[in-house]
């Protein structure tokens, strides 16, 4: 079973006071773009990692809810997730940010055919959207705290089994100004 989850529960610091995931990507909530890409990776199961009852309700359907409480980091985020993928028996978790509209579904399936842990390269940085390989949860699931996700986990990745990204792709909505980046 290959479980395709999005992490939706940061802290948006960055962002202000409005809860960037609702704001406004061309004519939809931000984070209905990520999770329709997820919705057509080809996934067995689908969850997301929420912190807002509000961000649950404009998801798409077929999404399982795995509420976190506000405020918590985005490595406990990721340890929800990879904890749920562990408990069911998945072969793989893939992984998405919900502030990531531009990552295509072919990107996610690329990731998810490859069927070891792998992640995308934007220069020199390892960023999500990754995959996940059950061999590596527990590897995964190591003493990663504070406000960095997968990233340690990341950068143990060969370099083989990183995917350049370009640009586009790997725009992220961290503050009000990013809404007007790439579309």
């Amino acid at each position: 079973m290959r479980l395709g989850m999005i992490l939706a529960a940061g802290r948006s610091l960055r962002f202000g006071a409005d809860d960037k995931l609702l704001a406004p990507w061309q004519g939809r909530p931000l984070i209905t773009w990520a999770a329709e890409a997820l919705k057509q990776s080809g996934c067995d199961s689908l969850g997301a990692v929420i912190s807002s009852p509000d961000v649950g309700a404009v998801l798409p359907g077929g999404f399982a809810l795995h509420p976190l409480p506000p405020g918590l980091s985005m490595s406990a985020s990721f340890g929800l997730a990879l904890r749920k993928a562990r408990d069911a028996g998945a072969d793989g978790l893939l992984i998405c940010l919900g502030d990531m509209p531009n990552v295509p579904a072919a990107l996610l399936q690329r990731l998810l055919a490859s069927g070891e842990s792998c992640a995308c390269l934007r220069g020199d940085r390892r960023m999500p959207p990754a995959h996940i390989a059950a061999a590596d949860f527990g590897r995964a699931l190591g003493p990663s705290d504070g406000d960095q996700g997968a990233r340690d986990f990341l950068a143990t990745l060969p370099l083989d089994r990183l995917i350049p990204i370009d640009a586009r792709m790997a725009h992220d909505v961290d503050r009000p100004g990013d809404l007007s980046g790439p579309t």
